[in-house]
This record gives C-alpha cells, structure tokens and sequence, in this order.
C-alpha cells in the first residue's frame, strides 16, 4: 500500500510532545531532544526542499494466535527490516529519478528517523490510529511496516482517513497483560511488553517479570485480538519467517558468537545475547515447567550478572510452584 501526503506542519505533535516527556526515558532519552522535537514537527526541518511525502506500507508475518512455550513478535520472525526497508526505498527514488530524468532531493525512513510515522500515514489515507496506537487499515489490518520518503517534487496527496473503526471495542485494551494501553490512544512505553523485552536494557521489575508471560521479543497480543487483522495481507518475501520454530529454551545458553551468527539478519539482535536470555529466563519462570531448571542452574553461572538475577528469580519461581 502507498499514499501521498503533503509536507505541512503535522497537526498532533503537542500530543506527542506530551507524551514523549511522560513516557520515554533512560534508554530512549534522544526522542526528548529539541532537534528531533522540531524535525517531528516539520518535515522540512529534516529537507527543507520537501515538497511531497510517499508513505508506505509493507506487510510482515501475519499474526499467529499459536501460544508457544516462548513466542516472538510476528514482525521479527523474518530479515530485519531496518536492513531490507532502506535499499527497497532507495530504489524507489532512484525509479522516481529515472521517470522524471532528473535527481530529486530526498531523505526516506522506516523507524529510524525524526519522522511521526503512524500520524503521516493516516494523513496519506493508509488507515487510522488504533485504541492501541497502532496504524490499522480496513483491508489489511495492521500487520505492516510503515516507511516514508521526503520528495522535492509535488505530487497530488491523498485524501486523509479520517473514519475512526475501533467503535466501542475495547478487545487491544482488555487483553494488554501489563494494561499499557492508556484512554488517549497511547501507551505507557515503561509497561509495554515490546519495550521491555527490546529496549530496556538493565532489569525488569519483578511484577513486569509475572506479566510478560512468555514474550521473549516483542508482543503481539493487542494485534492478536484485533479483528481486523483477520484482513493481514502475506508478507512481503524478505520477511516471511526465516528464524526456526519452535524456539527452544537451551536458547537460554547460547554463547556470544552462537547468538550473533543465529539472528545476524534478525531484529533480535537489538537485543544483544544478554537482553535475549534475560526474557528466556523470565519466561521460563512464568512457564514453570520442572525440565527447565538445570538449563537455569547453569544459567546462574553465565559471566551477564543480568542473565544471573533473572535466572535466579525463574528458578526460585518454579521451586516455590
């Protein structure tokens, strides 16, 4: 899917400003400066020659409603997208360039820039924003990724989505095991399954730990029970899943040059081989399953103090069950 959109001021970022500054810290403290605040305002603070922005959007693994031992978000079963998306976009432009005979100022971005995403697609009429704040469109759900190209050159923008279809479905805000999703669209980054597991680095407080469940990357259960992801498009090949299943608890004891040739194409490895058995072990407690305990007794061994303390705590878990 794709829709144009105009280069004006976006509408919402007070919204966002707002929300930034109750929710991200630590390790997400960039998103506060006031260089990226200004450049989320203003796409031509990013390329003043801005005139037009192409928004896409382009389908991942639909999601699966299996509930295995260990469960990985359905978007980072494939290649990682922040390493396909780039060279997909760039021959885009270079296609644009070639059409007009003409080279064409130009910056493109899947989930790694200065760029209000979600906000510039709903604007190109590629879907509304979701109660949990994730973009969702009528006829494909909200199994995609979204990716942006500024453009120098006008193009005639799309007519914005406007309609709102969640209705009085509450089924995303009922089921968030940490109750993340708040009233406002919105959600509380520090409680978010996705954030803890990817982007908090240090320890997850002991009440988070008993509500991951068995998410050891990412969590898909607000999509899981959106009914308009019965409408999930097939994934785009680069990211039909490629990391085998089921994943196994000996993962937990993967050795660093194990863990970076496995997931060296993976968005997993965000997580580093210490965030990634950090949530195994966490996992593993919540499963209680007695047959895990030695890989946790060895666990306890591992060099990661992080690794050490959650292992600890999944051990004493399954020994008190």
């Amino acid at each position: 899917m794709a829709g144009v959109t105009s280069s004006e001021p976006l509408e919402n970022f007070n919204i966002f400003q707002n929300w930034i500054n109750k929710n991200y810290h630590g390790e997400m403290k960039y998103l506060e400066t006031e260089r990226n605040f200004t450049r989320r305002a203003d796409p031509k603070q990013i390329l003043p020659e801005c005139k037009s922005i192409l928004v896409l959007a382009i389908p991942y693994t639909p999601i699966s409603k299996e509930n295995s031992n260990l469960q990985i978000a359905s978007y980072a079963l494939g290649d990682d997208y922040h390493d396909v998306l780039p060279q997909k976009l760039k021959a885009i432009v270079e296609f644009i360039e070639e059409q007009l005979d003409e080279k064409i100022p130009n910056r493109y971005y899947t989930d790694s820039g200065p760029i209000l995403e979600r906000e510039l697609a709903q604007r190109a009429g590629l879907g509304w924003i979701g109660k949990n704040s994730m973009l969702i469109n009528p006829k494909a759900g909200s199994t995609f990724f979204l990716a942006e190209i500024l453009l120098g050159i006008e193009l005639e923008p799309d007519e914005s989505f406007s309609t709102d279809h969640c209705g009085t479905c509450n089924r995303c805000i009922t089921a968030c095991p940490t109750h993340c999703i708040l009233p406002n669209r919105t959600l509380d980054s520090n409680r978010c399954i996705s954030y803890l597991t990817i982007e908090h680095k240090t320890e997850i407080s002991e009440e988070l730990r008993n509500q991951i469940g068995n998410w050891i990357f990412g969590c898909d259960v607000c999509q899981q029970v959106c009914p308009w992801n019965r409408f999930s498009q097939p994934a785009d090949s680069a990211f039909e899943t490629k990391i085998p299943l089921p994943v196994l608890s000996g993962d937990l004891l993967l050795d660093p040059e194990a863990f970076n040739q496995r997931f060296k194409k993976s968005p997993i490895k965000r997580t580093k081989r210490r965030g990634y058995a950090r949530n195994i072990a966490i996992a593993i407690g919540n499963n209680k399953n007695k047959k895990d305990i030695p890989l946790l007794e060895q666990a306890l061994q591992d060099d990661e103090s992080l690794i050490q303390t959650h292992a600890k705590w999944a051990l004493e878990k399954i020994n008190n069950e």
